[in-house]
């Protein structure tokens, strides 16, 4: 007597099957399980810390010696700079800090002690108020532990001394995150597809009749890619300058500077796509593989955020990774009015990176 075929029996077999396929794929793997932890991670130290962050300078005209200033060293959420005089103007000047605080002692007076705020335009609004608030409640712990029931110890000026400066808007700090967004996945996922497909469809091979140098070979199909690029990039600024308001301090020369700092970049970029394509061993193993070197990146690299949100023990890792240069050197050009001449450590960082991925390249290449 022949068995009954079972439906269920039928349907479980081809869910096992199904699972199996999904699991022996890198890129379902990835995208479906990866992807989502790693943006939980990321986004839940952000959110997570619940921490504050702000740069302030005192003014060496401060009281330094008593219970506030005590206090105000003590808390994690002020990072007090210790630069000369010239150096916290131009920072105060571009945005790099809040404000100065200048602690006044007050010769027999009630309240002993009164804090002065210096800031600028180029500071948001909502950060010197949270600061204030910081302020307020510091003095309130320090009554309350060191003085209680005492009129108050100390007090915040309301009126904040405000020097000129340039407003630094979203924009400013979007745009180079994007444009480096943009450079670092063509110079990623362009070159690997490219170089994959034209060994996989034996277009190499076919080079190889003709009596044009490899080296040749891969300069023409590199230089295709950056033309298409360094034209994005070209659309990217100018949108941003003429409808998005994006600063460029220094006009034409900023805009020239910028497209050679891309040009920079991008051909650094490009260097883990000769890679992925070489290590691959198959089409699907691409996206992987990538996401692998682009994806902490886009998230770590001040790509959308400051890095700055970030626990302490991850900022080094930040600020080791190529993206992060170019998007420190962009801002710099682009808001500050610095020249490429001014970008040494940045251009240095990236260049150390451009001579280790590509001796890593010329390593793993492969044409076949």
């Amino acid at each position: 007597m022949s068995q009954k075929y079972s439906q269920l029996g039928a349907m479980w077999a081809i869910s096992r099957a199904s699972l199996k396929a999904i699991l022996r794929s890198p890129s379902a793997v990835i995208f479906s399980i990866a992807f989502p932890l790693i943006f939980i991670l990321v986004f839940g130290f952000i959110g997570g810390s619940g921490k504050i962050s702000f740069k302030v300078a005192v003014d060496p005209t401060s009281d330094t010696i008593n219970p506030l200033f005590i206090a105000i060293k003590s808390v994690p959420g002020l990072n007090i700079i210790n630069n000369t005089e010239e150096e916290v103007h131009d920072d105060l000047e571009k945005g790099r800090i809040t404000a100065v605080l200048h602690i006044q002692k007050n010769e027999g007076q009630n309240p002993a002690y009164t804090i002065h705020l210096k800031s600028s335009e180029a500071v948001n609004p909502q950060n010197l108020q949270v600061l204030q608030s910081i302020l307020d409640a510091i003095i309130a712990k320090v009554n309350a532990v060191a003085y209680p029931g005492a009129p108050t110890y100390a007090n915040v000026n309301s009126s904040i001394q405000q020097i000129p400066g340039r407003k630094y808007t979203t924009i400013d700090f979007i745009l180079p995150g994007q444009l480096g967004f943009s450079l670092l996945s063509s110079g990623v996922f362009g070159v690997a597809f490219l170089f994959f497909q034209l060994r996989q469809q034996l277009v190499l091979k076919r080079f190889y009749a003709t009596p044009i140098k490899r080296a040749y070979i891969i300069l023409g199909e590199a230089l295709s890619r950056v033309i298409f690029q360094m034209s994005t990039a070209v659309v990217i600024v100018l949108l941003g300058y003429y409808v998005l308001d994006y600063t460029l301090v220094n006009g034409f020369v900023t805009f020239i500077e910028i497209l050679l700092l891309c040009f920079i970049a991008l051909l650094i970029f490009m260097g883990f796509g000769f890679v992925v394509t070489s290590v691959a061993k198959n089409e699907s193993t691409i996206p992987p593989i990538a996401n692998i070197i682009t994806l902490p990146q886009f998230l770590l690299a001040g790509t959308f955020f400051p890095i700055d949100v970030f626990p302490w023990w991850l900022q080094p890792i930040c600020k080791v990774l190529p993206l992060t240069h170019f998007n420190n050197a962009m801002r710099k050009i682009a808001f500050e009015g610095a020249h490429l001449t001014d970008c040494g450590f940045e251009l240095a960082m990236m260049a150390i990176w451009g001579v280790v991925i590509y001796a890593v390249a010329v390593k793993v290449f492969k044409w076949e």
